[in-house]
């Protein structure tokens, strides 16, 4: 199981037990997309190779601002 948490300047990731950030400007220019636009299952789709997507994706924008 992935987890991600994200905030202002990036996403903090665990991935089969490893720990790792993903900052906003590697996330911005991996989707080509400003990083409030960016959805989870976008970056979702950086960290696993085959990710099992549920639900609706939602902007980073919205994550944060919650």
């Amino acid at each position: 199981m992935t987890t991600l948490s994200f905030d202002d300047g990036g996403v903090d990731v665990v991935y089969e037990g490893t720990e790792f950030r993903l900052e906003k400007a590697l996330i911005e220019d991996a989707v080509g997309k400003t990083y409030p636009d960016v959805t989870d299952h976008e970056v979702l789709k950086m960290v696993e190779k085959e990710p099992s997507l549920t639900g609706e994706p939602r902007r980073i924008g919205d994550i944060v601002n919650q």
